[in-house]
């Protein structure tokens, strides 16, 4: 899919369980990034705000219920999307216990990783995971 001229907007979401796990999705055989993990997370359409937008995408992609979000940041570096210009939205959950995901949508497969570490991600989204457990580890001595 071409981006418009302008910088598209998306969001993405960090989703950990108890065990400190965190949600990936594999992307289906679609370029850019075509089977590799990613955060759950897409588009915002016309109309909805992002945070509405980063619960539906995960619900679409890993058939996982969102409430609670906190916002991680803003990620806007032109060259974040090979496609084009996308300025995305984070967000962070952490859920209490671990549900069991279903793949839809645009992915080929979601799964709770242990190590994110040791897995390559599509996009920026090494550098999302990063901001966000530093987030939730400031956020736990507060």
């Amino acid at each position: 899919m071409p981006l418009p001229k302008t910088p598209a907007l998306t969001t993405d979401c960090v989703v950990f369980d108890a065990e400190a796990r965190v949600l990936l999705i594999r992307r289906r055989g679609h370029e850019p990034y075509a089977g590799s993990y990613a955060l759950p997370g897409g588009f915002v359409e016309i109309g909805e705000t992002v945070e509405n937008a980063c619960r539906r995408e995960a619900l679409e992609e890993t058939g996982i219920k969102i409430d609670v979000l906190r916002l991680v940041g803003v990620y806007s570096d032109p060259a974040r999307d090979p496609r084009g210009h996308t300025v995305s939205v984070a967000y962070v959950t952490i859920l209490p216990r671990a549900v069991v995901p279903k793949a839809g949508s645009d992915a080929a497969g979601a799964e709770w990783i242990d190590d994110w570490r040791s897995v390559e991600l599509a996009f920026d989204h090494a550098q999302i995971l990063e901001d966000a457990e530093a987030l939730l580890r400031v956020r736990r001595r507060d």
